[in-house]
């Protein structure tokens, strides 16, 4: 499978919260929307992320953002509908078939946290993956585009091209 990455550098909460904003107006007006995948640490910024990127987005008043920890999913009411997982009570389990429809739905903006719960042979092939590392100042995110979303590349190189 081919694959791109993309270093991102988050060095505090505000650029965490600027990121999320500025994929939310990148995935505003998409038709197939790829799945987000995110690993990352237990307080690495994936939930911050989540919250601004849900907030830039269209009907965000009537959304209230929170980690799906305890009952696995939020579905956001934003155009484009968000769907957020969180697999962390799921390790070593394989979830349900209406997870996988959600995954594979190109209409909705699936993001799932804790994605290193699923067994890699269950991703699609067309998934966004934000790695969450610690950095010396705030955070750094490798992003890897798979598959299809490897033509997404140039466009997201020049969007994030501040936080490199």
């Amino acid at each position: 499978m081919t694959t791109k990455r993309l270093m991102i550098n988050l060095p505090n909460v505000e650029a965490t919260l600027k990121l999320g904003s500025t994929l939310a107006l990148f995935f505003l007006n998409r038709k197939d929307l790829p799945p987000i995948f995110m690993n990352g640490d237990l307080g690495a910024g994936k939930t911050t992320f989540v919250r601004a990127l849900v907030e830039s987005l269209p009907g965000a008043q009537n959304a209230e953002v929170s980690s799906p920890s305890f009952n696995i999913l939020n579905i956001y009411p934003t155009k484009p509908q968000v769907n957020h997982f969180d697999l962390y009570r799921l390790e070593g389990q394989t979830p349900d078939d209406d997870f996988f429809d959600q995954l594979n739905n190109k209409k909705t903006l699936t993001v799932v946290e804790w994605i290193q719960y699923l067994r890699p042979e269950f991703w699609p092939d067309n998934a966004l993956l934000f790695t969450w590392k610690p950095a010396a100042s705030g955070r750094t995110i490798e992003l890897t585009l798979h598959g299809s979303t490897t033509s997404l590349y140039e466009e997201l190189a020049s969007l994030l091209k501040s936080f490199q």
